[in-house]
């Protein structure tokens, strides 16, 4: 690539390629939307539920107060003691608990993995706009320096014409 002031900027042509393909994507601008359906929605809540100390608090109270009175119920036993139907229901609440919950976490991955891979191809974008930008400052300031020799030679030549001959010309090597 160059610049308007025939400056050389290196980039491989890989480079050149995937800069112009992430400027046309504006990659920075335009972030991954996110619309989830009605059953992610659901799978969330009841993630956000099950996974919280207010679930577990509760559910801890309604376990030890079953325990209580099926242990003290001396008339009217529903689940004597090794609690089979308490068993049942907490099997079963974990039977759909765990599915719902694994659709969440498998979602909020999906969406972490676009996240991951738009901030990667901001970041690479960014990376190649840094080098480049580099490169012009490099080139601007090799350009500058060959102005500033110039400008030391015709000094030189004007002020000490004998010295002249012992300053390089700009870009090679002393003459003689």
């Amino acid at each position: 690539m160059t610049n308007g002031l025939n400056e050389r900027v290196h980039l491989s042509p890989e480079d050149r390629k995937h800069l112009r393909e992430l400027r046309a994507q504006r990659p920075a601008r335009h972030a991954p939307k996110h619309a989830p359906t009605r059953g992610a929605r659901i799978a969330d809540m009841v993630a956000t539920i099950v996974g919280s100390w207010r679930f577990i608090i509760i559910q801890s109270v309604l376990l030890a107060l079953w325990i209580a009175l099926n242990l003290a119920g001396f008339f009217f036993r529903w689940d004597p003691y090794p609690f089979i139907l308490l068993n049942l229901l907490l099997s079963t609440q974990a039977a759909y608990a765990a599915p719902i919950i694994m659709m969440s976490q498998n979602r909020q991955a999906e969406i972490d993995r676009r996240n991951a891979e738009h901030d990667y191809r901001v970041n690479v974008k960014a990376e190649l706009e840094i080098e480049l930008l580099h490169n012009k400052i490099d080139a601007l300031r090799e350009q500058e320096i060959l102005q500033l020799i110039t400008i030391i030679r015709r000094l030189t030549q004007h002020l000490a014409p004998e010295l002249s001959d012992s300053i390089p010309p700009p870009g090679g090597h002393p003459a003689g």
